[in-house]
C-alpha cells in the first residue's frame, strides 16, 4: 500500500506554524501566564512561597458565596485534609471588565493579591 494522498496528490498538509511561535498561544494559555506572572511576583514580593494551587475556570458557580454581592472574579478555597490552599481566577468575568491587555493584566494581579490576603487576614493594600 502506497502513503495516503489528497485528491491533488500533493500529500498530507503540515502544520501551518511549526515550531512553535507566538502566534499559536491561545487566549486561554495567555490568560493562564498572567495568573502566573501575578502569583509569583506576589511571592517575590512577600519573599516565600505562597503554597497555594493556582487555577483558572471559565465561570464562577451558580451559587455564589454568602460574602459575594456581585459576580465573583476570583474564589479561595482554604486547605483542608491536607490538601493545600486554592486560588481560583473566574476567566470570563474577568476579561469582561478589562478594556485591553494592560488592564487585563492589572485586574489578574488585583484579583490575586486580593485573594492571598484574605488567606493571610491582611490588607490587600500592604501585599502591594
Amino acid at each position: 500500500m502506497g502513503t495516503r494522498r489528497d485528491r491533488r496528490d500533493r500529500g498530507v498538509r503540515g502544520p501551518l506554524a511549526w515550531p512553535r511561535v507566538p502566534v499559536m498561544t491561545t487566549r486561554r494559555d495567555r490568560f493562564d501566564e498572567l495568573v502566573l506572572d501575578a502569583a509569583e511576583g506576589l511571592e517575590h514580593r512577600l519573599g516565600t512561597p505562597l503554597g497555594l494551587e493556582l487555577a483558572v475556570e471559565e465561570v464562577p458557580p451558580s451559587d455564589p458565596a454568602p460574602w459575594e454581592h456581585d459576580v465573583a472574579l476570583g474564589r479561595l478555597f482554604p486547605s483542608e485534609a491536607g490538601m493545600p490552599a486554592r486560588l481560583v481566577v473566574y476567566r470570563r468575568p474577568v476579561l469582561h471588565r478589562a478594556a485591553d491587555e494592560a488592564e487585563l493584566g492589572e485586574l489578574v494581579t488585583e484579583v490575586v493579591v486580593e485573594q492571598v490576603a484574605r488567606m493571610l487576614g491582611r490588607d490587600p493594600e500592604d501585599l502591594v
